[in-house]
């Protein structure tokens, strides 16, 4: 639509030659210009959502794969990859519905997690404790097999910029693969990091950030990432001015035990942050910004004393905002939680203040205890796709699905339900939205797969 008129005959207006593009890039929220010119597309495609039913689904299905633990969109949307509990990878075309291929023995344990390195090389992880690099062009073999965790491996994550690869798993390892130098054998690797309880890690859009989440209620946040950079314990510069726990909060977090919670998912028993790497990351402090380490403790609803477990942890597909999926220790409570990034200095230098803010939360359906439930943002950031019972929850940051810089509340708010849609007949683990086509799919316990798209 045109932009409207201004009655000011000497002001140029948004709709001047140049007037809108710079009225948007000077348009800022504490971030700079973060505003995309196309939202009336975007704000299309939210419409189109918006009036995707139940009944527009597409079902696939097998019989032998088992549960479905994650769902992966080759990024020009041509190709959708099921990871399952029992070894396989399935290849479906998103857009004609069919089966293209199953890898039968990908691994030799569950399938945890599939990363896309291009469009046509992806990765999958197991609990085998292996990751495997495939090809779409030659499916019948392995490009290679990675070797390097000791236990589950649950996260992929790949770097652009540099051509790195970065998996976590529960033996609390983050652990760097140089794919430049991939051979049949392998690719020379690295221990990046290391944490106890360790659940998830992301990388931010722009790879300039590394989140860690765990089962004991902490988020690691390192700034500046360097993934270049040869690390070793105790490297990592403590933000102070930023913390939001204690040294002794944290060398005490294992204090009331491991939780088992997962896909399914089991934790082990080492160090979350020893008291030497506190002591020495500390001394560290007036050293290179690279690579340092914030630890926080972010805000939940609900009782307060009875702990969290961060158990799925998704990033704004603009770096803005972090979305987090929490349950009680209890297992008697689950919310889907959004937390804002904040920059610079402290409001009140006296008080310390976290990288996170809380922006919007909702209550989930507790059910399907001891399994994780892998949730989404929309490629344009305005929608979260959340597994709900046997369905998924459309949500958004209001009712009008408005981008969040539009929408930032002055504390929390709820986040709204713009759409339930049910289609299986077991508990949803899993929900993607495809990259470039308006389609969502779902995957659940029982082994179902599901596409929504609207039908013209």
């Amino acid at each position: 639509p045109e932009p409207p008129r201004h009655s000011d005959p000497t002001d140029p207006g948004p709709g001047a030659p140049g007037g809108l593009f710079a009225w948007l890039r000077g348009r800022c929220l504490g971030r700079g210009a973060a505003v995309d010119p196309a939202r009336d597309t975007f704000g299309a495609m939210t419409g189109l959502y918006g009036a995707i039913q139940p009944a527009d689904s597409v079902s696939l299905s097998t019989r032998t794969h088992g549960a479905v633990f994650n769902l992966e969109y080759s990024p020009d949307g041509s190709v959708l990859t099921v990871a399952c509990e029992q070894t396989e990878v399935l290849l479906f075309d998103p857009i004609s519905s069919k089966h293209i291929k199953t890898l039968s023995e990908a691994h030799e344990d569950c399938v945890n997690n599939i990363r896309f390195l291009d469009n046509r090389l992806f990765a999958t992880c197991s609990d085998d404790t292996t990751i495997a690099l495939w090809d779409l062009r030659k499916l019948n073999t392995k490009v290679c097999t990675l070797h390097g965790h000791t236990s589950w491996v649950k996260n992929i994550e790949y770097d652009t910029n540099t051509r790195l690869l970065v998996t976590s798993g529960f033996d609390g390892n983050v652990i760097i693969w140089d794919t430049n130098r991939c051979t049949e054998d392998g690719c020379p690797h690295k221990k990046f990091f290391h944490t106890r309880f360790l659940m998830r890690m992301r990388l931010t859009p722009d790879c300039s950030k590394m989140l860690i989440s765990t089962s004991s209620g902490y988020l690691l946040i390192l700034h500046d990432l360097d993934l270049n950079k040869s690390l070793e314990v105790g490297s990592y510069p403590i933000l102070r001015a930023r913390r939001t726990t204690s040294s002794s909060d944290i060398t005490s977090s294992g204090s009331s035990g491991p939780r088992a919670v997962g896909s399914p998912c089991h934790q082990n028993d080492s160090g979350l942050l020893s008291e030497k790497h506190l002591s020495r990351s500390s001394q560290r402090e007036g050293g290179s910004p690279r690579n340092s380490l914030e630890v926080l403790t972010p805000e939940v609803p609900g009782e307060r004393d009875r702990g969290n477990c961060i158990t799925s942890l998704q990033l704004h597909p603009k770096g803005w905002a972090t979305l987090l999926r929490c349950s009680s220790n209890t297992d008697d409570q689950e919310w889907t939680c959004v937390y804002e990034f904040q920059e610079g200095a402290p409001v009140r230098p006296v008080s310390p203040r976290c990288s996170l803010r809380l922006t919007h939360c909702i209550e989930e359906a507790n059910v399907g205890r001891g399994y994780i439930k892998e949730l989404c943002f929309s490629p344009d950031g305005r929608m979260i796709s959340s597994p709900h019972g046997f369905g998924i929850r459309l949500l958004g940051f209001d009712a009008h699905c408005s981008e969040l810089v539009d929408c930032l509340p002055r504390e929390a708010s709820p986040l709204r339900e713009i759409r339930s849609l049910y289609s299986h007949n077991d508990v949803v683990l899993t929900t993607k939205f495809s990259p470039t086509h308006c389609q969502i799919a779902s995957g659940c316990l029982s082994g179902r797969v599901s596409l929504y798209q609207p039908k013209f």
